[in-house]
């Protein structure tokens, strides 16, 4: 299927055009009917010659309805533009042209229509005209008439070449369904209906309403007014959706694939037209339409302040209208969706300047070397592919240049951080973290390599671990020739005092392996607990403590927590009587 609006102020004329092409009433109210008048969407359908069905969004040509005439070409891909020809191109035409224009629709065909009542080849060749200045540029012309089926066989042949020469669907992409119409149906509950212009609808799918973010389920399908159990883009789809009351939906809400989207109250555009715009416009996009606050940033940069939340993407485009002035001051092409806070004077300059080379592609490397790290999910909902490049670790991406500057910082902090602290060589994570100004501590271990290593939780300058002060290697040397000659009699707290081996030294040198420690106070040399079980092997088993006493040389004080560790080694095990043997 494909699906096209039908522009252009002729209401009477458009009405009985897409009458005349279908068989279907466009026109869903009487009051539309009595005056002759399109005040809301319509919509009818019909197959082509070529046996390609193609559905039509009818929208309303009088001023007064611009906003529904914006929700229904909004989401649409292509236009059959209308012009009568006893009327030719009016105010209202340049208006539906100016916001074709600004949503960059680039498909179309113009349909001279009620050319029974009048030569059309002058509304035909006026209308040319302007539409050749605008994204549509040179499009077929079909003059016809809905009364009397002048011209119909021709047109539904260039409405064939229209809809062959569009672009493919991405029939597995995101679903975002902009809701045009609500309403409830006895017995099915609320149904909502709309253009699907990308990914595929299936009956029991989840899907996430804009408002609150409400997880919804698809009950029920339709499409052109069959059910079905899935609808493929592009298509015009009614959904019933399960448990939610009418008045939680509404136009301009859209229905999404969960987690996929980001929806974002600020923006950054390029705008279509250079110059000066109010400070408060109406943004239209799909068919919502949002009050904005407009921040310039440069000569077509800007930001966009919304009233609302918005699920919005790179590349997505829009209008800016000033409904006071009813006009379009510009359209827009989305740049960033999660754009900097700017608090700086000149802040908004640098910004321009930062996004004069944007193209409002979702390109993945880029996103990522403007920002040098961001959530993994968050690129994806963006719109853009995770670039191969990246570095990845814990749902986060960071880009190969931040890498190489915060592992130069910390290796430049990690220097500083040794000089200041000889006796706690390395740094712990968390305070890693914090000098990479990394959102998450497991990214630090991103830096590791040729410059940096993780030990027991603390960050070290790749190499050899940092030699102790002379002082402190001093009071080991003699701490370890007196342990030589009696190796299991541990110094005593006052004796490690007398030698400056205080809480912080010590810990510096059993890090560095210079002793041993067995238990809060007590150190020996490395080695000793090798050598403890070589002599309690010499005694018959089990042996009491008071052997193991005598056979290493030593105190109670030192056996006890010896053959402690022992045990919890699974060396040795304390029996029932006392007694000790190993195993």
């Amino acid at each position: 299927m494909h699906v096209i609006a039908t522009a252009g102020h002729v209401d009477h004329g458009k009405s009985t055009l897409v009458r005349a092409l279908t068989g279907m009433e466009p026109d869903r109210w009487a009051e539309e009917r009595r005056r002759g008048m399109t005040i809301d969407l319509g919509f009818a359908w019909t197959t082509l010659p070529t046996g390609t069905t193609v559905a039509f969004v009818d929208v309303p040509g009088h001023e007064r309805f611009v906003p529904n005439m914006l929700a229904g070409v909004g989401p649409v891909p292509a236009v059959m533009f209308v012009v009568a020809a006893d009327e030719g191109w009016m105010p209202q035409s340049a208006e539906h042209l100016e916001a074709l224009d600004a949503l960059n629709v680039r498909h179309g065909l113009l349909a001279v229509t009620r050319s029974d009542l009048m030569d059309p080849e002058l509304a035909r060749d006026e209308a040319l005209e302007h539409l050749a200045g605008s994204t549509l540029g040179r499009i077929r012309a079909v003059c016809v008439s809905g009364t009397t089926g002048t011209g119909l066989d021709e047109l539904r042949g260039a409405l064939s070449e229209l809809v062959a020469g569009l672009p493919a669907p991405d029939v597995d992409g995101d679903i975002r369904l902009w809701v045009d119409r609500a309403f409830t149906i006895r017995g099915a509950g609320t149904v909502v209906t709309g253009t699907l212009t990308g990914g595929t609808l299936h009956v029991d799918d989840e899907l996430e309403l804009t408002v609150g973010g409400r997880r919804i389920r698809v009950r029920g399908l339709q499409s052109l007014g069959q059910p079905v159990e899935s609808a493929p883009a592009v298509a015009r789809v009614a959904v019933n959706l399960r448990g939610v009351p009418r008045e939680a939906v509404h136009r301009g809400n859209a229905l999404l694939t969960p987690e996929a989207w980001l929806s974002t109250r600020t923006i950054d555009v390029r705008l279509s037209r250079s110059g000066r715009t109010a400070a408060e416009l109406v943004l239209h996009v799909g068919t919502a339409a949002v009050r904005v606050r407009v921040r310039p940033l440069g000569a077509d940069t800007a930001r966009l302040s919304l009233a609302q939340e918005l699920p919005l993407r790179i590349g997505d485009r829009a209008l800016l209208r000033d409904p006071g002035a009813r006009r379009i001051p510009a359209g827009i092409t989305v740049l960033d969706v999660r754009p900097p806070v700017l608090r700086r004077r000149g802040a908004a300059s640098a910004r321009a300047a930062e996004l004069a080379g944007a193209e409002g592609v979702a390109d993945g490397g880029a996103e990522l070397r403007r920002r040098g790290l961001m959530r993994r999910d968050e690129l994806v909902a963006m719109g853009a592919q995770v670039p191969a490049e990246a570095a990845a670790v814990a749902g986060w991406l960071v880009d190969p240049a931040l890498l190489a500057q915060c592992s130069d910082r910390l290796a430049a902090a990690l220097t500083e951080h040794a000089a200041e602290n000889p006796l706690q060589p390395g740094m712990p994570l968390e305070v890693a973290r914090q000098v990479t100004e990394m959102p998450d501590a497991r990214l630090v271990e991103l830096l590791l390599g040729s410059q940096l290593t993780l030990r027991e939780g603390r960050v070290h300058l790749a190499g050899p671990v940092s030699g102790l002060p002379e002082a402190v290697r001093t009071a080991i040397a003699t701490v370890r020739a007196e342990l030589a000659e009696r190796p299991f009699a541990a110094p005593a707290a006052h004796r490690l005092t007398e030698l400056g081996l205080g809480t912080k030294q010590l810990a510096a040198a059993v890090r560095t392996g210079e002793l041993f420690k067995i238990a809060n106070g007590i150190y020996l040399a490395p080695g000793a607990d090798d050598e403890a079980i070589e002599r309690l092997r010499e005694l018959p088993s089990p042996f009491t403590l008071s052997q193991a006493r005598q056979a290493l040389d030593t105190t109670r004080r030192v056996t006890v927590p010896i053959m402690e560790l022992l045990a919890r080694r699974g060396i040795s095990r304390q029996l029932p009587d006392g007694t000790h043997e190993l195993l």
